[in-house]
């Protein structure tokens, strides 16, 4: 799934789609090793950060698991306004340009959601 939407970005943008030599195989060790288990929000985008800075792809790598951060934030319900804070911070986290204080309370809003808060 993260090879296509970094694949579909680079067609979108008409740039090489290539994995790395140095970052695609951590990339790919971590996702599979953390990707399965059940995640907080906060731990999900974190993962995604992380694999951001491995850098796994020649290009879009922001884009690539910020994109799927996002993702993530549409299985909230939340009103429209909020999603789109919600799907901002959670880009600025992956990004790397959150600073602490934003990170954190990131995590205390995650660990704040319920079943109640998730798309069925």
């Amino acid at each position: 799934m993260v090879v296509a939407v970094n694949a579909a970005l680079c067609q979108a943008k008409g740039v090489l789609h290539r994995r790395t030599s140095d970052g695609h195989e951590p990339t790919r060790k971590l996702w599979e090793e953390q990707h399965p288990r059940l995640l907080w929000l906060d731990e999900a985008v974190d993962l995604c950060r992380q694999c951001h800075r491995l850098a796994p792809f020649c290009n879009f790598n922001g884009n690539t698991f910020a994109a799927i951060a996002r993702q993530l934030t549409q299985e909230l319900r939340l009103p429209a306004d909020q999603a789109h804070v919600v799907r901002s911070w959670a880009g600025h986290i992956v990004a790397g340009t959150a600073n602490e204080e934003e990170i954190s309370q990131f995590r205390h809003f995650s660990r704040g959601l319920t079943d109640g808060d998730l798309k069925k």
